[in-house]
């Protein structure tokens, strides 16, 4: 079976055919030319089934609907209490984004005990996932780009360019880098202590998303990269129990 995972996001609209076991072609469209995914799979005919997480509202819906193939059974995922192994502790588990939840699948059938789930993008979100599969909770943070952008248009005197990360920044640029990748480097390391806090065996962070290699190398836990965390919990969703 070849199937077509999709995760839509605020920014881009990331993309991957699994088959085999394996994944044979990947790519991503901005969001707002989410219809574009059509052309971007290309020749990757016969796939039959469609797996899709959305949170970029009905217009990319819409647009994402156009493009899929017309071969594939299609499903959109919403969370739920319970699935493919991970049981929630939202107060609403249906008001979790579906981009959660497929993250938190795919890092239960990777990893198998406790766990941060950090994926790094617009936001930043920040899932606690105990080592008998229960999502605990976790935090939105805004990402790196929405820290430097809310410098720029809140004050006066702070118009930041590129900086880079520095322990001791000596110029603003590096500093306003810097608080960023601090911010949300420490977001992730107060997850992994409260967790150490609750008795869970020692977690381990599983980071994804577009920066995630700008905290990664910042966290004081063990880490698991995984380059799209939503993918691979939509193949499980899409293979086990959807």
């Amino acid at each position: 079976m070849k199937l077509l995972a999709v995760d839509a996001g605020n920014t881009r609209v990331k993309w991957g055919v699994h088959a085999g076991g394996a994944w044979i072609a990947s790519g991503a469209v901005p969001t707002a030319d989410a219809e574009a995914i059509g052309e971007a799979l290309g020749g990757n005919a016969g796939v039959t089934r469609a797996v899709v997480s959305n949170v970029a509202g009905e217009e990319a819906a819409h647009a994402i609907a156009s493009s899929l193939p017309d071969t594939a059974a299609v499903t959109w995922v919403a969370s739920r209490e319970a699935q493919c192994g991970v049981r929630s502790s939202y107060a609403d588990p249906t008001q979790l984004g579906s981009d959660r939840w497929c993250a938190l699948i795919g890092a239960r059938h990777l990893h198998g005990g406790p766990c941060v789930v950090a994926t790094v993008g617009t936001t930043m979100t920040v899932d606690a996932l105990s080592a008998d599969g229960v999502f605990l909770g976790g935090c939105i943070v805004a990402g790196y780009d929405l820290m430097r952008g809310a410098l720029e248009r809140s004050t006066a005197q702070l118009r930041p360019a590129r900086g880079g990360f520095s322990f001791f920044p000596d110029n603003t640029d590096d500093a306003i880098a810097s608080g960023a990748i601090n911010a949300l480097a420490g977001a992730v390391d107060r997850m992994v202590d409260y967790m150490r806090d609750a008795g869970e065996d020692e977690p381990t962070v599983l980071v994804s998303g577009g920066n995630a290699s700008l905290i990664e190398p910042r966290l004081g836990a063990r880490v698991l990269s995984v380059e799209n965390l939503v993918l691979e919990g939509l193949v499980i969703l899409g293979r086990e129990d959807v």
